[in-house]
């Protein structure tokens, strides 16, 4: 089914969909008629040789240069060739998608001036697999994802490359291949289709829905982790989460809850009046995690929806407005605050693994997880890899958004970074999925050496599917295979799937607390 885009109500799972599964774009009639009418507006203003920046002026520090009519198409063109100077690997191709899907949501609220032309011209490359070859290095995150939108812009023009059907092309072979007439930017076309931050948005938004995944599998780990460890549940109990307050404790405790229900490995002899802080604090601090995770996509969802663009145009008042919409910063900050959340559950996991592993800490279970300890090294070594990941996160999770350097003689004086925050965020989710199929792959070893007693049906549904992907270490063996297999497990939610068929959803966004106080 096509997805509708109004330039009001895109979300995160409609990016997904067009950017990742294939599927279509329409623009609303609501859409098209803005869209129109602004450039009514626009060519009128032209007419009457009226300043516009960005139409019939320079950019950066040339906006006070004035464009003769005669230079304002060509300008458009020269803009497109100027701005497309980055460099390295391209932008992974769903990551492209969304970023036009974003662009051309922008177009849909009628405030960018635009020929419907363009707009539809994107739609068609979109729908029809035209993906266009964009540098990843070089955006700053302000006046928008400026190198990287302009190899794109390059491509409804007959320029750059583009991949098509599995190959990488020439931008006008691709576009010939896939029946779309090319289209030559006319006064304001070529700004409008570049000036956002929309490569950071397209990005961002697949990160948003991967964290997502992230946080259901850390919650299914740390169960089975809990349950292997004989861990007093009482920290899960809903009053105590309530008694502080915050959301994402009071959603993770209910999801804990619901996951080591029915267990037979809890409760056992031994258990502990109060466990270690990476097992008794995981509510408090997943839970953080879940109310950063929050934040985060409902300033995507925002930006997702509205107009990141310079100047804007209001039919409704025959105003134009110039400001600086592109600013990337906004999504800067979430894809921060989500790099952090990220790591932060991932150390934890980290910590909880350490448990399984000591013999001191691990409740009698065996030494590294191996009944031939001494000959045999067991998982000692996985934890190495799951460390060695962790610390590269750490790394990543410097803040870029911090990182301003100006450009464009200092007219162009503060700008986000953000393209380098969304580029770290990929790296630090896809750590995230080894480090957690590496807590998986222990957790299942230390159940192995429990039975007969039964986990909860969320764990036996999560440890059937780490088995048909990892056998059992009795002796020593190559892991990273292994560990390759049940990466791709936690990446594509194979694992969450299962375990939600047999309890239910598990809560990601944060519910509302009603925040009582318990007294003594």
């Amino acid at each position: 089914m096509p997805v509708t885009l109004t330039g009001r109500d895109l979300t995160i799972d409609e990016v997904v969909r067009v950017a990742r599964l294939g599927d279509n774009i329409t623009l609303s009639s609501d859409a098209k008629e803005r869209i129109d009418k602004c450039r009514a507006l626009l060519d009128e203003k032209v007419e009457k040789r009226e300043i516009m920046y960005g139409v019939n002026t320079g950019i950066g520090e040339f906006s006070e240069v004035v464009l003769t009519p005669e230079q304002t198409e060509e300008f458009q063109r020269f803009l497109i060739y100027s701005h497309a100077a980055g460099c390295g690997e391209p932008v992974p191709e769903d990551g492209v998608r969304a970023a036009l899907t974003s662009r051309i949501n922008v177009h849909c609220n009628g405030r960018s001036g635009l020929r419907h032309l363009v707009t539809e011209t994107l739609v068609k490359m979109l729908n029809r697999g035209v993906t266009p070859v964009m540098c990843q290095r070089g955006s700053v995150g302000a006046s928008g994802d400026l190198s990287p939108m302009a190899q794109m812009a390059l491509v409804p023009m007959g320029e750059g490359e583009a991949f098509y059907k599995g190959e990488r092309l020439p931008g006008k072979v691709a576009m010939e291949k896939a029946g779309i007439p090319t289209v030559t930017y006319e006064a304001r076309d070529g700004l409008a289709v570049i000036n956002g931050s929309n490569v950071i948005t397209g990005m961002g938004s697949l990160q948003i829905h991967d964290a997502d995944r992230v946080y259901r599998n850390a919650q299914i780990a740390a169960t089975m982790t809990m349950e292997s460890l004989n861990m007093n549940t009482l920290c899960f109990d809903e009053r105590l989460h309530k008694a502080r307050g915050y959301p994402g404790a009071v959603t993770c405790a209910a999801n804990l809850r619901r996951l080591v229900a029915g267990s037979e490995l809890v409760g056992r002899e031994g258990q502990r009046v109060q466990d270690a802080y990476s097992l008794r604090s995981t509510p408090q601090v997943i839970g953080s995690a879940l109310d950063a995770f929050n934040w985060s996509r409902e300033m995507f969802l925002i930006e997702l929806n509205g107009v990141g663009d310079n100047p804007l145009f209001f039919p409704e008042d025959g105003d134009c407005v110039t400001g600086a919409n592109f600013q990337g910063t906004p999504m800067a900050f979430a894809l921060e605050l989500l790099a952090t959340g990220v790591t932060t559950v991932c150390v934890l996991s980290e910590r909880r693994l350490n448990r399984l592993m000591n013999p001191a800490l691990n409740a009698g279970l065996p030494a590294f997880l191996t009944k031939g300890a001494g000959m045999m090294s067991g998982l000692m070594l996985t934890q190495y890899t799951a460390g060695s990941l962790i610390c590269e996160n750490r790394i990543l999770c410097q803040p870029a958004a911090i990182g301003s350097i100006p450009a464009a003689a200092d007219q162009e004086d503060f700008v986000s970074m953000g393209m380098n925050s969304a580029i770290k965020g990929r790296q630090i989710l896809d750590n995230s999925y080894t480090i957690l199929a590496i807590e998986y792959m222990a957790a299942a070893q230390a159940m192995d050496f429990l039975k007969p007693a039964r986990p909860s049906a969320a764990s036996q549904a999560a440890y059937e599917i780490i088995r048909e992907t990892v056998d059992f270490l009795d002796d020593d063996r190559p892991l990273f295979d292994d560990i390759n297999r049940l990466s791709e497990k936690v990446r594509d939610n194979t694992i969450v799937n299962d375990v939600e068929n047999a309890i239910g959803a598990l809560e990601t966004s944060p519910l509302q607390v009603d925040r009582i106080r318990y007294n003594a």
